[in-house]
């Protein structure tokens, strides 16, 4: 009989690069209902040699993944373990890491998410599941977004989960099926903008605020090719560097302006993707700090409640659901949806060292 109590440890890397989030995960099952507590939550850093490297792998050549890989997996592996001793962590079922995403070319059968090598079980000891994304698009699906069955399973009395990282998605319940997308770059394109005018990030949008709207601009964005598809549809930082960015680049303005252009563009495509603009709409991601964007979205979504939950929500919530993905992959049950993805069949996702 399977057991109806799991500790783990989430593990998650996001594509604005903040860092390694990291948290103790108390899951119960109750009548049929998963219940969650948060233990110790902490994100480590990168240093600069590390961000350097993740930002500029989408260029690298195929050994050189190999060796990133490789270093990564052993970097991962000893930040989980220093983790696990720093707060004296015991009976830990699993380690349920996402690894970080390189490379997402679901429309060539292709995703990589370095860190899930099979040596990081034998360096953090612990069994671990992990790599998530690669059955999926195998089956056919975009291998994202993953967290919606977790939104499902964690967070129904939102009518809309909306995460805003690296890039925004959302996830809502259309006639019995969980549908979910991603919707446009966010921090992506925000963090680079802030990093030239020698910012890690737009400190509340305060940068962004200071700008003016380029109309020219935001109607360009708003045309572009990607917000014309139907769901299931992702993107991946190639669409930012190849796409995204050189646009922006072929404005003359200053990076006030564009950022404050790209903060109503992504305010907008997110009010255009909720198909009911009424309810109530859960916000997760670094994003939901960012001030000037909140007003931008609640501006656009006047009938809509927006919650901000508490820190420790808000910053883990991904780690929090690849904690669930890897709890229900130890059940063998369903952890990824293809309403979602748009894989053959729903399906239990990832790999188990142990």
């Amino acid at each position: 009989m399977q057991k109806n109590s799991y500790t783990v440890i989430g593990v998650m890397s996001g594509t604005s690069l903040d860092g390694v989030d990291l948290a103790l995960f108390h899951f119960n099952l109750f009548e049929e209902k998963w219940r969650f507590e948060i233990g110790v939550a902490q994100t480590i850093s990168y240093d600069e040699y590390w961000l350097n490297e993740l930002k500029n792998a989408v260029n690298f050549s195929e050994d050189q993944l190999q060796e990133l890989n490789h270093n990564y997996t052993e970097l991962l592996g000893n930040i989980i373990r220093n983790f696990i001793e720093k707060h004296q962590l015991k009976n830990i079922d699993a380690v349920c890491s996402h690894g970080h995403t390189i490379l997402h070319q679901p429309q060539n059968g292709f995703t990589l998410q370095i860190g899930n090598l099979p040596e990081i079980e034998a360096i953090c000891q612990q069994k671990v599941v992990c790599d998530f994304r690669v059955q999926d698009v195998q089956l056919g699906g975009q291998g994202a977004p993953l967290v919606p069955i977790g939104d499902r399973l964690l967070f129904s009395e939102f009518e809309y989960c909306l995460n805003l990282g690296g890039f925004s998605n959302i996830s809502f319940e259309q006639d019995g099926k969980r549908i979910a997308f991603d919707i446009s770059p966010v921090n992506t394109v925000l963090n680079f903008y802030a990093n030239q005018l020698g910012f890690d990030y737009d400190d509340r949008g305060k940068i962004a605020r200071s700008g003016n709207l380029n109309s020219a601009l935001l109607k360009t964005l708003n045309d572009l090719d990607f917000y014309q598809k139907s769901f299931p549809k992702s993107l991946g930082f190639e669409y930012v560097k190849e796409v995204v960015l050189p646009l922006m680049e072929s404005f003359a303005m200053t990076t006030e302006d564009k950022m404050h252009t790209f903060s109503e563009h992504v305010a907008f495509q997110i009010a255009n993707a909720l198909l009911v603009k009424k309810g109530k709409l859960l916000i997760t991601g670094g994003g939901a700090y960012n001030d000037f964007l909140i007003e931008r979205m609640q501006f656009y979504l006047p009938e809509i409640a927006i919650t901000i939950p508490e820190n420790k929500i808000l910053e883990f919530k991904e780690a929090l659901i690849f904690g669930l993905l890897g709890v229900l992959k130890l059940r063998n049950e369903i952890n990824v949806l293809s309403s979602v993805t748009g894989a053959k069949l729903d399906h239990s996702s990832g790999v188990i060292y142990s």
